[in-house]
């Protein structure tokens, strides 16, 4: 018999009391994929060691990203009644020091630390000389909803996770919502999909909860594979139980009897710890039968696929959790009438279900409240390239790109200039330096020949050569298209190759109407968005820096210089 909700909430806030008002400093290190990538696992060990060598208790918890991705591997040290002192781009060797003189002494390191962040129930001074982490740029323009918990709590501990409101949203809809309530509420809040089509989210789910089939299921997609995208992978890897949550939440307002949470093989951080949130939501009996003594039944499984981004299309994705290759099916039908295993499916993104409980817990007009016109809510930014902040960062839509730009990612390196910014991932589109002054809304910036999508920003500074880019994100492209249909599979092909014959100081006069024809033939022909928007990089691109592909072409120059040095061509590899 599992325990009630009110047992699992108090045994939660015991033990967060513990952790945050107890006797034993509380020691939290980064390991999501950029800590990882930046050296964390061997702090870990370090910390460990220097804490059994020097005598010193302490509770060691490894969480996920805080988005300052520029600052790992990053050390978070909390004494007994104390504050956070963060320490950035923590090595091996420094790790004793801080031991030695933070969590033993009593006094932070001030030379090596980052911020801090005030305990507001801690009498104890504020730390002198750090600043105040949450005055950092990447932190002040933040809005956290879907990332509220990111970097603060366990991800394997789903008790930290309960102690911080999570399930409330799904007890408050089991309890007092029905069905259609819930859906109601999500349909207030304005919620669109953010996964890159931003389609109103409660319109979906109002297809599968329309259709009265006895075995519906609810599909959540993170097969991120694109280049600069990071966001679902570190809502995995942070805080899975709050994607979890959402999930059930979508089972019940849709009915459906499942769900399936779609990771990409080989991210070993975001399978291990939702694996973890799905078995500790098992034990517990958020998921199976009856949950929280309802008579709502759900439970999820967690899929994986090989190494294919248009198994990031929603048709491609079914196919692999039936056992097939990754490739989009005709449609229609569509998938809430005929989906996974021919039963109605309906399918979200990591993000957009990740908003979910806090929307049910604070009301859909609150969420609504956030943003600009109907693109409501928050954004989630991985912001990488030639910027000083390089991170994660999320913002009410509606504030001005430029500001995320020169404010939260503190402008470009090396004090050089701006030229372009790749947006939405490969299928997305570049943005001129002198058109970032927008706002953030997904039809402003659809308009400027950009998208939202994924959520990633690339920062290019004056060095960059945008059609060796625009040849670089095509070869993505070319390589990721699945080939069962002939204007994406040749398509891509022949776009690359013109990219090439330009890259090469080889191209022609025609060559610019020749790639336009080609992206035609394959947005009217093509049966996914691989196709549809795979002209997307080149057409923006040649919007805003057509002289620079011009010049290629006529004056056999690249003005960067970046098209005369060698470079590995998956073209010209093949050939």
């Amino acid at each position: 018999m599992p325990p009630s909700f009110l047992e699992i909430g108090l045994e939660a806030a015991r033990r967060w009391h513990e952790l945050t008002a107890g006797e034993r400093p509380w020691i939290r290190i980064g390991t999501a994929l950029c800590g990882e990538a930046a050296g964390a696992n061997a702090v870990v060990a370090a910390v460990e060691s220097a804490l059994e060598s020097q005598g010193v208790s302490a509770e060691v918890s490894q969480v996920g990203c805080l988005g300052l991705c520029f600052a790992e591997p990053l050390l978070d040290v909390m004494l007994p009644s104390g504050h956070r002192v963060f320490y950035g781009n923590v090595n091996p060797e420094n790790v004793a020091e801080i031991i030695a003189t933070h969590v033993l002494g009593g006094t932070p390191v001030t030379a090596m630390a980052l911020g801090y962040i005030t305990d507001p129930d801690s009498d104890a001074p504020v730390p002198d000389g750090i600043p105040d982490l949450n005055q950092h740029p990447m932190r002040i323009w933040e809005n956290r909803i879907a990332l509220r918990n990111a970097g603060n709590i366990d991800p394997l501990d789903i008790y930290q996770y309960v102690a911080n409101g999570g399930y409330q949203a799904l007890h408050k809809s089991l309890t007092n919502l029905t069905p259609a309530g819930t859906l109601d509420e999500v349909k207030s809040s304005g919620l669109r999909g953010r996964g890159g089509a931003a389609f109103p989210t409660a319109v979906k789910w109002g297809f599968l909860a329309g259709n009265p089939a006895p075995e519906k299921y609810v599909l959540c997609n993170c097969e991120e594979g694109d280049p600069g995208a990071f966001n679902d992978k570190n809502i995995l890897e942070s805080d899975p139980n709050t994607l979890l949550e959402g999930v059930i939440i979508a089972g019940y307002a849709t009915g459906a009897s499942k769900g399936y949470i779609f990771i990409r093989h080989g991210h070993d951080g975001p399978i291990e710890r939702c694996r973890a949130a799905v078995r500790q939501a098992q034990e517990l009996g958020l998921l199976g039968e009856n949950i929280m003594g309802s008579n709502f039944s759900y439970d999820v499984e967690i899929a994986l696929t090989g190494d294919s981004y248009v198994a990031g299309e929603e048709t491609a994705l079914m196919e692999v959790i039936e056992g097939k290759r990754a490739m989009p099916r005709f449609r229609p039908p569509f998938p809430a009438a005929v989906g996974l295993f021919g039963k109605p499916t309906n399918i979200n993104n990591v993000k957009t279900l990740s908003y979910v409980p806090e929307i049910i817990s604070r009301g859909g007009e609150w969420f609504a409240g956030i943003g600009h016109d109907t693109s409501t809510g928050t954004a989630i930014l991985c912001l990488s390239g030639a910027l000083n902040y390089t991170g994660m960062v999320e913002v009410p839509l509606g504030i001005n790109l430029k500001d995320v730009i020169y404010e939260a990612a503190g402008g470009i390196k090396d004090g050089k200039a701006l030229k372009f910014l790749q947006t939405g991932g490969p299928l997305g589109g570049v943005l001129g330096a002198d058109n970032i002054d927008v706002v953030l809304d997904f039809e402003v910036l659809r308009a400027a020949g950009a998208i939202v999508g994924s959520g990633g920003i690339i920062a290019a500074d004056e060095s960059t050569c945008v059609v060796d880019l625009t040849r670089s994100l095509i070869a993505f492209c070319q390589y990721e298209s699945c080939g069962k249909c002939f204007p994406c599979r040749m398509g891509m092909s022949h776009l690359l190759e013109v990219l090439e014959r330009i890259c090469d100081l080889e191209g022609t006069d025609e060559d610019l109407t020749l790639m336009r024809s080609i992206g035609e033939n394959m947005q009217a022909g093509s049966l996914c968005g691989h196709g549809q928007l795979g002209f997307n990089p080149v057409s923006s691109a040649l919007r805003y820096f057509r002289p620079e592909f011009e010049t290629h072409i006529v004056e056999r120059k690249c003005p960067t210089g970046i098209c005369t040095m060698p470079r590995f061509s998956p073209a010209l590899s093949r050939r």
